[in-house]
């Protein structure tokens, strides 16, 4: 597979009913099988809806952008800047909240052009830093994020239904 063809598309609220169809594929894949169905359900629904990703969307200190290979949207990241931040709101850093690439281009690194294209936008708006929020339980992405550079900072909860879970925040300095 040649991933040069890989091209990045930066979205507006008329991407909203893709958006949210890759969001809910690509999080109930990654993350079934540590949760329970009424958890994930009720993930999906409400912080994957149409509607809560249309306020997203129009956020003006964050964007979306679609990976597409060959007209075929394959993944997909969010970023946040300023006070659009989860957590830190650190206005000399951007925060990496999704990045998730559909199952059947994982291992092919999709994902590693996907945070390439992150680290130039945040190069290019001269962040001091690049952080996330990755779930505890979740090793092969924090084993991806430390070859990549990223450290482990701090915690914070993440609410998945009923249960809080604990994301480790990791950062990477860009300069």
């Amino acid at each position: 597979m040649i991933i040069d063809d890989l091209k990045f598309v930066k979205l507006n609220s008329g991407d909203v009913k893709e958006l949210e169809l890759i969001s809910k594929q690509t999080y109930f894949n990654a993350f079934s099988w540590g949760n329970s169905p009424e958890n994930m359900r009720t993930y999906l629904e409400g912080s994957l809806s149409e509607k809560k990703l249309l306020k997203e969307l129009k956020e003006a200190n964050s964007g979306f952008y679609f990976a597409e290979m060959n007209h075929k949207t394959i993944g997909y990241f969010k970023i946040n800047f300023g006070d659009a931040q989860t957590d830190l709101h650190d206005h000399n850093a951007m925060e990496l909240e999704r990045i998730y690439v559909i199952k059947e281009f994982q291992g092919k690194k999709i994902g590693q052009k996907l945070l390439d294209k992150v680290l130039g936008i945040a190069k290019k708006n001269q962040m001091d830093y690049l952080w996330l929020g990755v779930w505890e339980k979740n090793e092969r992405a924090i084993r991806f994020y430390e070859r990549n550079g990223f450290s482990v900072t701090g915690s914070h909860h993440f609410r998945m239904g009923d249960e809080i879970q604990t994301d480790l925040i990791m950062k990477l300095p860009l300069k």
